[in-house]
């Protein structure tokens, strides 16, 4: 059974309740880690996304392009997709309490899990689809990173990928400082970049439709360290 079986099916099971989506996903697949990994992770891109639009109150063609950009599902499967996401939006509960749900899900429960920064960096990607991101967006993208316990330099780091309000700070993207040696600075890079191997998403879960983030991610590595490379060579 492909996750988007697992998906529709959960849907069906379960009715008009999210979080009875998310009990389901903990129960059903408690046998199959690999499968309830990215089952997890496909409800809460799908359900994260809807309540972040509902956060900002508009939700705008970019923003649904954006959506289709990271989350490339089957023609055939459109309508589930837009079904939970629905489901998110007319939902009563708090995105708060749903986050807490999923953070619960995390393969690794611990801070800074590699899944959740992969959920985060997505909904960043969307949050930005129409140009600007909103300080509605920022407030719930930090809430949302709280409760996945990102600490505050974490988060700023992702969000130098994506918010350059004044520049793009290379040495923030990569988590160095401009006081750091080169060989510092190169060591970090490579380290980052291991990281975020499609390899290393396929082993966490992430399922392949959502590749577009890590192939977005790694642009933005590539082009911080070509620009600190091209810096210091210059000085």
């Amino acid at each position: 059974m492909s996750f988007w079986e697992s998906i529709l099916g959960i849907i069906n099971a379960t009715g008009n309740a999210l979080a009875g989506v998310v009990e389901a996903v903990r129960t059903l697949f408690e046998g199959d880690p690999e499968t309830r990994r990215k089952v997890a992770f496909s409800v809460a891109m799908i359900a994260l996304s809807a309540k972040m639009a509902k956060a900002d109150g508009i939700v705008t063609e970019a923003e649904v392009s954006a959506f289709r950009d990271i989350f490339k599902f089957p023609d055939d499967q459109a309508h589930n997709v837009a079904r939970l996401y629905n489901l998110a939006r007319q939902d009563v509960a708090g995105y708060e309490a749903y986050a807490e749900k999923m953070a619960a899900l995390c393969v690794s429960c611990e801070r800074d899990c590699p899944i959740l920064e992969d959920i985060i960096d997505g909904l960043f990607h969307i949050a930005k689809a129409d140009g600007a991101i909103h300080d509605k967006e920022l407030a719930y993208l930090m809430r949302v990173a709280e409760i996945f316990r990102m600490d505050e330099v974490h988060f700023q780091q992702i969000m130098a990928r994506h918010v350059h309000a004044s520049g793009v700070d290379p040495y923030k993207i990569l988590g160095v400082s401009p006081k750091d040696d080169f060989s510092t600075i190169r060591k970090q890079y490579r380290v980052l970049v291991s990281e975020n191997h499609p390899d290393r998403l396929v082993a966490r879960g992430v399922p392949e439709e959502f590749h577009a983030i890590a192939n977005d991610r790694m642009a933005a590595l590539n082009a911080a360290y070509e620009a600190i490379e091209k810096e210091r060579r210059a000085a």
